[in-house]
């Protein structure tokens, strides 16, 4: 016989594990909110183990709807997923460029909040996209298109929107079981049979250390193991912006670049790296070098910005560069003294994007998609006193003033070059 909800919520706060069927009646019946609060804050003091973590996910996985891509496809399906950071545009260009190498890439997302950017509202920059779709146009799509990139449909994980919701106000996010089983149970009914998974690290990311950051990337390799999906986990550099751009219409601008060859080189290599991941778990048959080489020639031979422009077509989008939404107010932010910048800290950028109307401070606040920032020097980069190493691209000129003065606050100009910091600081496989 299943304990009562308040038996359970007892069991976990004295430090018991829980069974699969404890977790089933908390997750899956009539629990109140109240109830799931307390819940929560006893698993983000005790914590859970591999099995009870497993059965969590399991359980918001079996609350909403499951697509079987590949049944229906009957091929193995890729997706991409990032914890969030300023800047990354990376799943715009990794994509497109995973299916002109013929591996088909479905991928549900979201919207962003806060400082780190979402990939919905990045692709609502452009004219006409669409990013709901029923899940059959999604299915048939990425068939048909090779990639469909749409959010969240309302009967996927309901479970976890709920818990979501509740961690949010109760202080509960940053626990690495809830956080591992929120992004898997998404990853696992969403339908990919394989998935590289970005983990940020830095000042800009919700890990800050790398020894975090891998944590949670074990467990969520782990839960993809138990699922029976193939994950590879890279821990990437978020101690600055991905690139240089910050703000929804200017990353679209920056990811189409990447797929030009014109990309930042940190973007391009990030964007080269987990696109020949996801090129080695695909059923092509491919190794680490036969995968990189595919990659960087569909860049080169032009398919991968010809799979883009398909891509956006099928989802009544205009792909044209020119239709993107421009600002009204450029600023440009002068280097205070010459030297080398030691220091772009990618929060304060994050955040003086977020205030010129890039993000949202609430889920249902508007997104400016034309407005953000620029980072046109970077850290390591020489930079002569009175040079440009950044620009506002803003409503206003007031807001652009603002904002002029975060970035700059952002930038530690020093005599002598930083040592490089590799992008991808670390790889993980299942």
């Amino acid at each position: 016989m299943t304990p009562s909800v308040v038996e359970i919520i007892q069991r976990k706060r004295d430090g018991e594990a829980l069974r699969a069927e404890e977790i089933d009646e908390i997750v899956l019946g009539e629990t109140p909110d109240y109830q799931l609060a307390a819940f929560c804050m006893a698993v983000y003091f005790r914590g859970m183990d591999a099995a009870e973590t497993f059965a969590l996910t399991d359980a918001m996985v079996r609350s909403g709807e499951r697509i079987d891509l590949h049944g229906a496809i009957g091929r193995r399906v890729v997706d991409k997923h990032s914890t969030g950071g300023v800047g990354d545009k990376a799943t715009l260009a990794v994509g497109p460029l995973v299916a002109a190498c013929g591996v088909p890439f479905g991928k549900m997302s979201g919207r962003g909040l806060g400082h780190t950017g979402g990939t919905i509202d990045k692709l609502e920059a452009i004219p006409g996209f669409r990013v709901e779709l029923a899940t059959e146009e999604f299915v048939r799509q990425v068939a048909e298109v090779g990639i469909a990139v749409v959010g969240q449909t309302a009967n996927l994980v309901p479970a976890d929107k709920k818990l979501y919701a509740l961690r949010d106000v109760t202080a509960t996010v940053d626990n690495v079981s809830l956080i591992a089983a929120s992004i898997m149970s998404k990853k696992i009914a969403s339908g990919a049979d394989a998935i590289v998974l970005d983990v940020k690290v830095g000042d800009g990311a919700f890990m800050k250390t790398v020894a975090d950051a891998a944590a949670l990337a074990e467990a969520m390799i782990a839960l993809g193991r138990e699922a029976g999906r193939d994950v590879v986990c890279e821990l990437t550099d978020m101690d600055q912006p991905l690139g240089h751009a910050v703000g929804n219409a200017l990353e679209v601008r920056e990811a189409l670049a990447t797929l030009r060859g014109d990309g930042p080189p940190d973007l391009t290599e990030l964007v080269v790296d987990a696109s020949s991941h996801l090129l080695e778990l695909s059923d092509l048959g491919v190794d680490a070098e036969q995968a990189r080489r595919r990659v960087r020639h569909a860049i080169a031979d032009g398919s991968a910005v010809e799979t883009y422009e398909r891509w956006v077509r099928a989802q009544g989008g205009d792909p044209d560069e020119s239709a993107l939404p421009a600002a009204p107010f450029l600023r440009e932010v002068f280097a205070p003294r010459g030297g080398f910048v030691e220091r772009l800290a990618a929060l304060p950028i994050g955040m003086a994007a977020l205030r010129l109307g890039a993000g949202r401070h609430t889920k249902d606040e508007e997104v400016d998609h034309a407005v953000g920032i620029v980072c046109r020097r970077k850290r390591g980069d020489a930079v002569e006193e009175g040079e440009a190493i950044a620009e506002i691209h803003a409503r206003d000129e007031a807001s652009a003033d603002e904002a002029a003065d975060a970035v700059r606050a952002a930038y530690a100009i020093a005599d002598e070059a930083p040592p490089p910091v590799p992008i991808v600081l670390q790889t993980l496989r299942g």
